[in-house]
């Protein structure tokens, strides 16, 4: 089964189903002894950024998204500036129960036209060794792998506690 997808802009009335999409992934990624540690990223990500989404990223020059299927939000994305000539996917996530009918190729090909459409030359994205379907994705997208690094650090981008990211960028 192809899901058939739309993707547009945020809007506020996205909000909750978007809140609960984050929630939803983040739980279902916490390895049972880092559960305490996840509740609190996912505390501290609200507050700072999915709560807020359109004010977070409009402060920041970027823009969010969400990938519909049926009426409900089955994925989204958001891209921020990280210098002037690239933006940085963030928080892009696909509904567990609609995943692996290409919803998340659909949005990185989303957001790499939205950033030609800007004249951005790179995309910069990381994500986790918890994800391993993720990191299959951007290898075959043409995902250039510039570091790995243990994050010890918990902050909205990164839930700290050992774990290990991988950061890549795609020149467009």
């Amino acid at each position: 089964m192809s899901a058939e997808v739309a993707i547009r802009p945020f809007i506020e009335e996205d909000a909750p189903q978007v809140r609960e999409l984050f929630i939803v992934v983040n739980r279902l990624l916490s390895p049972p002894h880092m559960r305490d540690a996840f509740e609190a990223y996912i505390a501290r990500s609200l507050t700072e950024e999915m709560d807020r989404v359109s004010a977070y990223y409009d402060e920041r020059g970027g823009g969010f998204w969400v990938a519909l299927g049926e009426a409900k939000v089955v994925g989204m994305f958001g891209l921020e500036p990280t210098a002037p000539d690239a933006m940085e996917l963030r928080r892009m996530y696909v509904d567990p129960s609609a995943r692996r009918n290409g919803i998340a190729r659909s949005m990185l090909r989303f957001a790499e036209a939205e950033c030609r459409r800007l004249d951005m030359q790179r995309l910069e994205l990381s994500t986790s060794e918890l994800q391993p379907a993720a990191l299959e994705l951007y290898r075959h997208a043409g995902y250039r792998l510039l570091s790995e690094a243990v994050a010890e650090q918990a902050s909205n981008k990164t839930l700290g506690g050992g774990i290990r990211r991988y950061y890549f960028e795609k020149f467009l």
